[in-house]
């Protein structure tokens, strides 16, 4: 009996979750549940991956993360990559036309991602799902990972495919270590705006393509989790973090979607995180090293 155990009383027809145990810079799974080989459709935890992606274009020298993008392309002047993959160029829930100026609100956006991924596609002179065959699921051994569409919430893929690239943001090899940081650090810090189907905050911090847990309350992560957790969760029912203090990821999908179980949700996946970081966390005072 594990923590995990608990998603045997959610109320959908599939659920499959690991729990990953992060030490320097080796990862291991040290609990699951259901069938971690079965396929399920990520939704939005597709931004993050296609996220490392585009972030390896950058490295590549392929797009720039910091250079104004033409305005033809961006619907405005002013916005840069960044923006886009941290949710502050002004685009709304859905589509590409601009809604506010840059860097006025968190204002979280599929469109923004989309348009990412576009840039890519672009400059690569390749399909993005392509791009991120090759730049991410064939470099990490995510075997059994495809994008089917939009780059913000099409990716289908296994709770074995996420721990991969889970270990891979924990300790990354695609990326230098200052790219993946700045992932998963807070970009545009002084910006408020909303968590879809979870509240409006204040301060709504967001890395690139990761979301940041910061000091929101109500949050889909858990109590005990530390205000750099990072992950993401998806309108496909599903949901993974990592806590660098506690050394621990957390995986679990499902095939049913969020809005149908919103406030259930919203109740089991806090509960289920803080049972996984009661029974897993390192002990108090040794915080986890990617070496």
């Amino acid at each position: 009996m594990t923590s995990l155990d608990r998603c045997s009383a959610w109320p959908v027809e599939h659920v499959a979750a690991a729990v990953i145990s992060h030490h320097g810079q080796s990862s291991q799974v040290v609990a699951t549940h259901g069938d971690t080989a079965a396929l399920f459709r990520l939704a939005s935890l597709a931004k993050p991956i296609s996220s490392w992606a585009i972030l390896v274009a950058v490295e590549e020298g392929i797009v720039g993360l910091d250079d104004e993008l033409p305005a033809d392309f961006a619907g405005q002047t002013g916005v840069v990559l960044r923006h886009l993959l941290s949710h502050a160029g002004g685009y709304p829930f859905n589509g590409t036309t601009p809604i506010a100026r840059p860097e006025r609100t968190r204002t979280y956006s599929n469109g923004g991602i989309e348009l990412a991924a576009e840039l890519v596609a672009a400059a690569s002179e390749m399909d993005f799902a392509e791009y991120l065959d090759l730049a991410v699921f064939q470099q990490l051994g995510m075997a059994d990972s495809s994008l089917r569409g939009s780059a913000a919430h099409r990716v289908w893929s296994t709770v074995d495919d996420v721990v991969r690239f889970l270990g891979e943001v924990y300790s990354p090899t695609l990326l230098s270590g200052s790219t993946g940081d700045a992932a998963v650090s807070v970009q545009y810090p002084s910006l408020g705006g909303i968590v879809p189907g979870v509240g409006r905050y204040d301060k709504c911090p967001w890395g690139l393509g990761f979301e940041l847990r910061g000091a929101k309350t109500p949050h889909w992560t858990g109590s005990r989790n530390a205000p750099g957790t990072y992950g993401h969760f998806g309108g496909a029912g599903t949901m993974m973090w990592t806590d660098r203090d506690a050394g621990l990821s957390l995986v679990a999908l499902t095939d049913r979607p969020f809005d149908e179980w919103a406030d259930e949700a919203l109740r089991r996946w806090p509960e289920l995180s803080d049972a996984v970081l009661d029974e897993f966390a390192l002990p108090s005072g040794s915080k986890a090293s990617r070496g």
